[in-house]
């Protein structure tokens, strides 16, 4: 027997949070994240988004299991800067089998309808910091921190379901080399000298605290064309800023300045990946140790975000941030970096991947729906 039961208590966020971890088991490929942090981005109180969102949560109960779970997301501030009225499925999870897929897509499509959306796409998270996109190439590869990975059967599930593609992210498996990299050095120095550019360095935390509001508004103009995206207020901005903060190395961040003015930042963090699955979704006992021997001893560096303001987008800014993080890179001793999600029409960003010996071994999709 079926049942679809709606997520109103912390017992029942705590089932839809521990489900994955069930489902996952022994998965070589499943990257858990902190638990705690979860139940956070679940809750009004600890998450700023539900000021913006309406969200509703299930899980799905077979034979007294759970054996799967769906979160449905209206961001009424997409929906303002875009016009649509459109809802998102977010975090979907579940067991192979047709009537738990159906059941659980059915009850979130039919509350986007109440509330009056005319089309669903996802997976999408609060904003394009959260999880985004379904994997369907790349299961073989092991994901970075700000990626996903789900299960194959999956993508076959939702198109019998009727959804289309919307948009693809790719991903990039970079190997560093002196070919690559003096090809890179010597296009940034041209580059500095033509425009003026002055690249800051940090060396410990403390002095990366001034810029981290400002990197989030330059996110904020940078970003504000593409899919998905609304600005970060103030409040969004403090939450991903210590989210993120803790796993940070100054080492492996550049920012670009013009006449003292910020125009384009990278931050590159040592690969968790395999820290956060020998925490397997505690920081403690061992987990935050785990994390921080990772940070110390890389052999993997994932690229974690990347902003330049508009005007400078086709200035050559990222050019100079790519050479200058994959300088540090090499000099300590790591030739690996993983790319976060790249859209794929973004043939710019993508051409530059293309002077590196490189895979590109992922992708993620976003489905859409007419309701």
């Amino acid at each position: 027997m079926l049942q679809i039961k709606e997520v109103v208590t912390l017992k029942d966020i705590k089932h839809f949070v521990n489900f994955p971890y069930k489902l996952y088991k022994g998965d070589p490929f499943w990257i858990p994240p902190i638990k705690n942090d979860e139940i956070k981005q679940l809750k009004p109180d600890t998450n700023p988004a539900f000021k913006f969102c309406d969200t509703k949560l299930w899980t799905a109960w077979k034979d007294g299991k759970c054996a799967g779970r769906i979160s449905a997301i209206i961001n009424h501030n997409y929906n303002e800067k875009t016009g649509e009225k459109k809802g998102r499925f977010s975090r979907v999870e579940f067991i192979d089998d047709n009537e738990v897929a159906c059941k659980l897509f059915e009850v979130a499509e039919n509350w986007l309808k109440e509330k009056g959306m005319k089309t669903v796409h996802g997976p999408l998270g609060f904003t394009n910091l959260d999880n985004q996109g379904l994997l369907i190439e790349g299961f073989e590869y092991l994901p970075s921190i700000a990626s996903v990975y789900h299960k194959p059967y999956y993508h076959g599930h939702i198109e019998e379901l009727g959804y289309q593609k919307e948009n693809d992210w790719i991903e990039f498996r970079l190997t560093l080399g002196e070919k690559a990299h003096k090809k890179a050095i010597r296009g940034a120095n041209l580059i500095k000298k033509r425009y003026g550019f002055e690249v800051i360095k940090f060396s410990s935390t403390a002095e990366l605290r001034e810029y981290v509001r400002p990197m989030f508004e330059i996110l904020n103009k940078a970003f504000q064309e593409l899919p998905y995206v609304t600005p970060f207020n103030d409040e969004m901005i403090d939450l991903y800023a210590n989210k993120y903060f803790k796993v940070i190395n100054p080492k492996y961040v550049r920012i670009i300045k013009k006449e003292d003015k910020i125009i384009a930042f990278l931050i590159g963090v040592p690969s968790l990946s395999e820290a956060m699955q020998k925490a397997n979704g505690k920081l403690f006992p061992l987990g935050f140790f785990h994390i921080m021997q990772a940070m110390k001893h890389p052999k993997v560096i994932d690229l974690l975000l990347t902003g330049v303001i508009p005007e400078y987008q086709s200035a050559g800014a990222a050019v100079i941030l790519f050479a200058e993080i994959q300088e540090e890179i090499m000099k300590q001793g790591i030739d690996q970096m993983e790319t976060t999600g790249i859209f794929e029409t973004n043939h710019n960003v993508i051409s530059n991947w293309k002077n590196y010996d490189h895979i590109q071994h992922k992708r993620r999709r976003c489905f859409v729906k007419e309701l």
